[in-house]
């Protein structure tokens, strides 16, 4: 079997992509694989790392541009389909699989153009630009959740579940024998995103001292906030300065999630599948950009009890909900019991058996 696998942006697109290929590689047989997207973000670095070759298709986002910037994102996204048409044709694969993204969208016309079965999964409950453009293209749609299925096409979308890496597969129990922390030590896990939110740290700076009293505080700042961040350390009291962990990036994120009490998050693309698998409470602190889907994400899993959404206006209440809920046993323990029923725990397994299904 030939798979071509199309995505780029951001990790949550990416990740996705990878976590069907290896249920694919699982379940026997053999599996050619081939990534086409943009390398601006450090895509290619990530694919590489699982043993994927990697194809450059130039890509673009074109929401909420200017004129110009509009202009020339058009102009670039139609030489990435002239790229990846010649690039498909070559690999000539059994069936592509977007996981959405401004980045899959060059080489999801590609495949249309070539004929080509396309199964397209939509991570989010809103799909994104591209999603509901190439839902158009798409041989069928598989969604992370129900709540997306009144959103597409229901002659040709199904419910997956995400796909999320084998890494979230540990116990509690043996992620904090691995990070080295004890059973009964309160961790609240502040992930920003790879590129860094500046309201969730600046807000968390604001909080520290109080925050680091009550928990030990692993922050994923991006890069941009790292310096700060290594100050705001600093200046801490002695006796609290162990318990603030910051670093632009961390690559055991997911067993920094199975592993921690609360997060505070954005509510991107792997929202409803990493902290349902994690079974990890969260307080959702969605992003306004890109149409505003991450607030459809935190919206859906605040209203089945696995997290509290907190809009970015209202910041000032973070530290009291952190506070609030870390002081809650009980209640982050019904919280992670609703996150986890949110979510399907076999979505690689089963988006894997959609490809094969639609590449016989």
């Amino acid at each position: 079997m030939r798979i071509a696998l199309a995505a780029g942006g951001t990790a949550g697109h990416i990740f996705p992509a990878l976590a069907t290929l290896g249920a694919l590689r699982a379940s026997g047989g053999p599996v050619e694989v081939r990534f086409f997207g943009p390398d601006n973000r450090g895509e290619r670095a990530l694919v590489q790392g699982h043993d994927v070759p990697f194809e450059t298709i130039p890509a673009a986002p074109l929401r909420g541009r200017s004129p110009v910037a509009l202009a020339r994102g058009l102009a670039r996204t139609a030489l990435g389909v002239a790229t990846a048409l010649r690039a498909v044709r070559r690999f000539d694969p059994n069936v592509m699989l977007s996981t959405g993204g401004y980045g899959s969208f060059p080489a999801s016309v590609a495949a249309r153009v070539l004929r080509l079965p396309l199964v397209v999964f939509l991570p989010d409950v809103e799909p994104g630009l591209a999603v509901r453009a190439e839902s158009r293209l798409a041989t069928l749609i598989a969604a992370a959740t129900e709540g997306a299925l009144p959103r597409l096409p229901a002659a040709k979308a199904v419910v997956s579940g995400y796909p999320v890496r084998d890494a979230f597969r540990t116990s509690r129990e043996d992620a904090r024998a691995a990070l080295g922390w004890s059973d009964g030590e309160r961790v609240l896990l502040v992930a920003a995103g790879t590129q860094g939110a500046r309201a969730i740290n600046r807000a968390v700076w604001e909080a520290l001292p109080h925050l680091c009293q009550a928990a030990r505080v692993v922050h994923v700042t991006g890069s941009a906030a790292a310096d700060e961040a290594t100050a705001e350390r600093e200046a801490l009291p002695g006796e609290l300065r162990d318990r603030y962990e910051p670093a632009p990036f961390r690559g055991d994120l997911p067993v920094l999630m199975v592993a921690a009490d609360l997060a505070v998050m954005r509510a991107g693309a792997s929202t409803l599948g990493e902290l349902p698998a994690a079974g990890l409470p969260a307080v959702l602190v969605p992003g306004t950009f890109a149409g505003g889907h991450q607030r459809e994400n935190a919206r859906w899993l605040a209203e089945r009890g696995g997290a509290v959404l907190l809009e970015e206006a209202d910041m000032d209440a973070l530290e009291g909900h952190i506070l609030g809920l870390l002081g809650d046993d009980r209640r982050r323990a019904g919280m992670a019991e609703a996150a986890r029923a949110a979510g399907h725990g076999d979505g690689a397994e089963r988006l894997a058996t959609i490809l094969r299904e639609v590449a016989a």
